[in-house]
């Protein structure tokens, strides 16, 4: 007689797949029939962190307090966080929650050990626009290929910008901040610094107009206050606090959050910095640093072709050096789809379908989850506050079972903390007295401007020589006509102009215009032709 087994249940099959044995996130409990399962916890492997990840979800179904429950569970597993807070509130992850009944309750439901804990916390600013920590970097150090991108420029306008940093490298000529850049661009349409590219291929004036108009626009977004000096280490956001937990870095940009450019530059920059810093290390047991970039869909509305291609290459190359990258928004559609092809790691609240464009939203996320037993698209649309829909990719790296999910509670405080507290936090740290006060040394802007200076000054000295000489000659004349003999006369009226305080205001006035003909020609902006 055969001996029959009973099979697992849907519940069982999807537990399972999340039973793994090294170290992993503890996200919540399996949701199944409408019944939260404490039994059956639903986890991410921390090695697979670097494997990248999106959490999407309607405003309010608690994208936020995703977030931050995984940050701190890296943080206290040693992995150092960056979280770039568009809207101000995930600060309250420095400072112990605050218990009630709500977080009591949802403990129960989950099996979770609640308690009220603060993480340490380093928090920034881009260039000082708002609380926090100025983050800066060089034009230099930016390098031409990033900058053309932000800048939008096509394949000559790139080359020539090339060109232009190589210029201003060879000839020491440091481009701190875009005031160098601009100059350098002006020096080399004028007069003067034409033949300076001459072997090389040139700088054409259209395409300095070019540059020059794009620069505009790119102060406009705050770009002028990101450039400059004391250029930020990337390298501090590896560190770990002296306990040992990970060290999580918010970055706080409610004050450039319509600023949507200047973000996406950021972005680009620190991604690409901490590519060309670190070694390859392949897969670790845990990632080396985890980002989460809130409100994602900022970084890519209106973005260039250019940069979408950045930071797709970008997204998929990082993983190797220990790096990974969440991404944070409403729904999966806000995220390109080359880029969401690298998230292996999905967190996915409650989708609304109040309108044909949200129906047609949900049949397409629906479409990108593996097949599971759920209704997907009745049960996105049923989730409740801190509820989820979740695959993980395995230790293996393999997408485990679609799982319904009611989640942890953080421990921090899921709010922002008090203005008084977070200036107290950033003045306190010791990184502020080395990155809090700009410098501005003497760089290519400087320079040039001292030759304008050195030129304006010859100029002027010229042109009173040049006066004082033709006085002196006509006064010579008129004595010897007069002969020795003849009485003193009254100076001449010429003398009398010539000595005059007015003359001579005139003479240094003509220098000096001389002298700006000659820096026009240094900043390309030559006469008017008539």
């Amino acid at each position: 007689m055969s001996e029959s087994t009973d099979p697992a249940s849907p519940a069982d099959q999807i537990a399972a797949g999340y039973a793994f044995t090294g170290p992993a996130l503890e996200l919540g409990a399996l949701l199944w029939d409408g019944t939260c399962l404490p039994d059956r916890q639903i986890r991410i492997p921390l090695s697979m962190l670097n494997r990248h990840g999106l959490v999407a979800g309607a405003t309010g179904t608690g994208k936020t307090k995703t977030l931050q429950l995984i940050a701190e569970q890296l943080s206290a597993g040693g992995v150092p966080v960056f979280l770039a807070d568009i809207k101000g509130d995930v600060s309250g992850i420095s400072a112990p929650g605050t218990p009630n009944e709500k977080t009591t309750q949802r403990a129960e439901e989950v099996a979770q050990e609640w308690g009220a804990t603060g993480f340490p916390t380093e928090f920034y600013s881009l260039g000082g626009i708002g609380p926090g920590i100025p983050l800066r970097a060089t034009v230099t150090s930016f390098g031409p290929v990033l900058m053309s991108k932000v800048l939008r420029l096509n394949q000559t306008q790139e080359q020539s910008l090339g060109l232009i940093f190589h210029y201003a490298d060879t000839k020491g000529l440091e481009l701190i901040d875009l005031k160098d850049l601009r100059a350098v661009v002006a020096f080399l349409v004028s007069d003067q610094g034409k033949a300076e590219l001459k072997g090389i291929g040139g700088l054409s004036t259209v395409t300095a107009g070019v540059i020059l108009r794009a620069l505009t626009a790119f102060e406009q977004q705050g770009a002028a206050e990101f450039f400059g000096e004391p250029e930020f280490d990337t390298g501090e956001f590896l560190r770990t606090a002296a306990d040992g937990r990970g060290l999580v870095s918010v970055l706080e940009l409610p004050a450039v959050q319509d600023k949507p450019q200047l973000f996406s530059m950021f972005l680009m920059w620190l991604l690409a910095d901490l590519y060309t810093d670190l070694p390859e290390v392949g897969d670790l047991e845990r990632p080396k640093l985890v980002f989460f970039f809130d409100e994602a869909h900022l970084l890519f509305n209106g973005a260039s072709k250019a940069f979408l291609e950045s930071i797709t290459q970008t997204v998929r190359l990082i993983r190797s050096k220990g790096i990974g990258v969440f991404f944070v928004t409403q729904t999966p559609k806000d995220v390109p789809g080359d880029v969401l092809g690298q998230l292996g790691n999905r967190v996915q609240h409650a989708l609304r379908a109040f309108t044909p464009d949200d129906a047609k939203a949900l049949k397409a996320t629906v479409k990108t989850f593996p097949n599971s037993p759920y209704d997907l698209e009745e049960l996105l649309t049923g989730l409740g506050t801190g509820e989820a829909v979740i695959t993980v990719l395995s230790e293996k790296g393999a997408p485990t079972p679609v799982a319904a999910t009611r989640l942890r509670a953080p421990q921090s405080l899921m709010g922002p903390i008090d203005a008084a507290a977070l200036d107290t936090a950033v003045k306190s740290s010791p990184l502020y007295s080395r990155y809090a006060e700009a410098v501005d040394r003497e760089s290519a802007y400087e320079k040039i401007s001292a030759e304008q200076a050195a030129a304006e000054a010859a100029a002027e000295a010229a042109a009173e020589a040049a006066a004082s000489g033709a006085a002196a000659e006509k006064q010579a004349k008129e004595a010897a006509k007069a002969g020795r003999s003849a009485p003193e006369a009254e100076p001449s009226l010429a003398r009398q102009v010539v000595g005059s305080g007015l003359f001579r205001s005139l003479a240094r006035s003509v220098g000096t215009q001389l002298g700006r003909e000659i820096s026009r020609s240094i900043f390309g902006t030559a006469k008017r032709r008539r």
